[in-house]
């Protein structure tokens, strides 16, 4: 079997398999995803910035929680725009893997941010009178930076150890974006080393941040079971519930992938594409949306914007 050297490799991406014929049309709610995507998250951004009442640890984190979703969402963006509105397949082997690196590193950054935000809610229900003293500015930016430093970190060796590989004939991605696991399954040559790799990295991370996040929410619970009030504790609860939304958002299509992955050999290629895109652009999508919803003081803030707005326009048409 034949391999190519680096200058000419190339890979050839999936869309919906069976569905290449709409493509153009399947491109209509993608767009959609990420225009909503993309505004949403920018609009929590500006409203955190802008309202000073807002200016809090656990805004801070939903701030950070919205770049890594900006971040995914372009890091998947390029590969999927051509795929469904140009029908162009083909992406070259150095822009592969600068995708792989960004979409696993933004992936790694939205997994410690959300450990992030459970630990936030952790202190706040267990020791709110600590609250102020234990999430300074400082600290918060100082674990903002441990969490870029960590996702980039641990993910540069990959794309430098894939890129020394020969790849076969064999070319075709079964997603429409370049994952690790993808990449590296075409290879013609010895994988070890960079399966281990990627597995440690996974458990480190992922692995270790769901644990974590599990572990949080069983010491906040049997903070909150002490509490003697109902209703204090229905409240305590209540202030938990965009972030376990945003866990399962984010958790629960990965674990499906991964196990199909692994086990899933029954599975067809279309229901493999359909759940990367559930993990890789739904969160994005729907955390603005849930945290919307759930957070009084965002909610309000944007209605007073659009309020506001409103009313400028009227004026100006009684003008």
């Amino acid at each position: 079997m034949s391999s190519f050297n680096h200058t000419s490799t190339s890979f050839f991406l999936t869309g919906l398999p069976g569905l290449e014929a709409v493509h153009i049309w399947l491109s209509i709610p993608l767009c959609a995803m990420y225009i909503a995507s993309l505004a949403g998250n920018s609009l929590v951004l500006w409203v955190v910035k802008s309202e000073p009442s807002l200016h809090q640890p656990m805004y801070y984190f939903l701030s950070m929680l919205a770049v890594t979703d900006l971040g995914l969402s372009a890091s998947t963006l390029p590969t999927m725009f051509t795929i469904y509105m140009l029908g162009l397949r083909e992406v070259a082997l150095d822009m592969c893997l600068l995708q792989l690196f960004f979409i696993h590193t933004f992936s790694i950054m939205e997994s410690s941010v959300l450990l992030s935000m459970a630990f936030d809610r952790f202190v706040a229900i267990s020791n709110p009178l600590r609250y102020s003293t234990v999430l300074t500015n400082p600290r918060i930016a100082s674990l903002g930076l441990a969490i870029i430093v960590r996702g980039v970190g641990l993910h540069v060796p990959a794309p430098l150890m894939l890129k020394k590989l020969p790849y076969c004939e064999k070319r075709l991605l079964s997603h429409s974006y370049c994952l690790h696991p993808d990449v590296m399954k075409l290879a013609c040559a010895d994988t070890h080393i960079n399966s281990a790799y990627g597995l440690f990295v996974v458990l480190s991370t992922l692995g270790l941040d769901s644990v974590l996040i599990v572990l949080s929410y069983g010491l906040i619970l049997r903070t909150v079971l002490s509490i003697a009030s109902k209703a204090e504790r229905l409240k305590a609860l209540n202030t938990c519930v965009s972030h376990i939304c945003s866990v399962l958002l984010f958790y629960t299509p990965m674990i499906g992938l991964s196990m199909m992955h692994r086990f899933g050999k029954w599975a067809s290629p279309c229901s493999r594409v359909l759940l990367s895109y559930l993990h890789f652009l739904t969160p994005p999508m729907l955390n603005p949306v849930v945290y919307t919803i759930k957070t009084r003081q965002i909610r309000l803030r944007i209605l007073r914007i659009f309020r506001s707005g409103r009313a400028s326009i009227e004026d100006t048409q009684g003008h």
